[in-house]
């Protein structure tokens, strides 16, 4: 039988390099965190709009007119603690999704930045590639001879020729 360091456990779970085994075989919740992302950004992209301020305004406003006025129908009286919890429970779950959207925009922005970044930079690397052809050419130019240069040199050896001629053999 082996020697285990002193210590150490027989249990597999116990140890670090293994992963620790499910004592209870309940099914974990799963759920798409791209899909609550999206839904997230939904909401924060609600909140604010004119629209979800125009509904909270009414429904505050029917709100208040009905714990006032309807007898009956009091369910909050005046200092309204009902409405103010509802208002409370709605500030706790709207900061955190629009965090969620700003985060998940922040991160389309760090990668629509690191795509311009390469874009950039192979824009920059074509410049500077055509640039060189163009330099290269430039001085390929040079070294070719134009028209008005064997122009010049026909007239010039055409001269030479004449003379040649006017002084006879």
């Amino acid at each position: 039988m082996s020697e285990m360091p002193r210590g150490a456990s027989s249990r597999a779970s116990t140890r670090l390099d293994q992963p620790l085994e499910r004592r209870l075989n309940r099914r974990r919740w799963h759920f798409d965190a791209d899909a609550f992302g999206r839904i997230s950004e939904r909401v924060a992209r609600f909140l604010g709009t004119g629209r979800f301020l125009l509904i909270q305004t009414i429904i505050v406003i029917v709100w208040i007119t009905l714990n006032l006025l309807a007898v009956r129908l009091r369910w909050d009286p005046y200092p309204f603690i009902l409405l103010n919890l509802a208002f409370s429970t709605q500030a706790a779950y709207a900061a955190p999704l629009i965090l969620l959207a700003q985060n998940r925009q922040a991160d389309r922005d760090r990668v629509s930045l690191e795509e311009d970044r390469q874009r950039a930079a192979a824009a920059k690397e074509d410049t500077e590639y055509l640039t060189r052809e163009l330099a290269a050419l430039r001085l390929a130019l040079g070294d070719v001879a134009t028209r008005d240069f064997i122009r010049d040199e026909l007239e010039r050896v055409l001269e030479q020729a004449r003379k040649l001629d006017e002084r006879g053999p």
